[in-house]
């Protein structure tokens, strides 16, 4: 087994970081089982976080439904001495899992690019991404959604 590192935006972008590095594309839908993309997000403060509402604009540009909000526990930090004032203190991952199953192996071997591999993953239900990940532990207290909204893209 190997492990490795690549910079990408997000799981499915390792396979277009693979083919310009020169890997043929049989080669990478026959060699690779999965692609776990991470990223970090401040953590709110405990020291001094409390709860708050959720702001229409971010809500909308994150595609938070009002469903989604029920029995979430939002909440931002008000700023301490422990926090320098921030808010935030500590940091947690997000991380989106790419399973290279055979739909995800013939999308790859058909030449299809990382976006149409990113949305067969999503369509068949087999992959949550960076945003929905940083969204679910934003719903649990764990960070704001404005950390998600900066960090991630769509």
């Amino acid at each position: 087994m190997v492990l490795a590192t690549l910079h990408t935006n997000d799981a499915a972008g390792a396979i277009t970081r693979l083919e310009e590095m020169g890997v043929e594309l049989f080669n990478i839908g026959a060699a690779v089982i999965g692609i776990l993309a991470q990223r970090l997000v401040r953590r709110v403060c405990k020291d001094c976080a409390q709860p708050t509402n959720a702001d229409p604009e971010v809500l909308r540009r994150l595609g938070v439904t009002e469903e989604e909000l029920k029995g979430a526990t939002l909440m931002r930090g008000a700023g301490c001495p422990r926090c320098a004032g921030t808010g935030y203190r500590g940091r947690t991952g997000i991380h989106e899992l790419l399973v290279i199953d055979d739909t995800i192996r013939r999308a790859i071997n058909s030449g299809k690019t990382s976006t149409d591999i990113k949305d067969i993953a999503i369509e068949h239900g087999e992959m949550w991404t960076l945003r929905r990940d940083g969204v679910h532990k934003a719903l649990q207290g764990i960070t704001t959604l404005e950390e998600i909204l900066a960090v991630t893209s769509q």
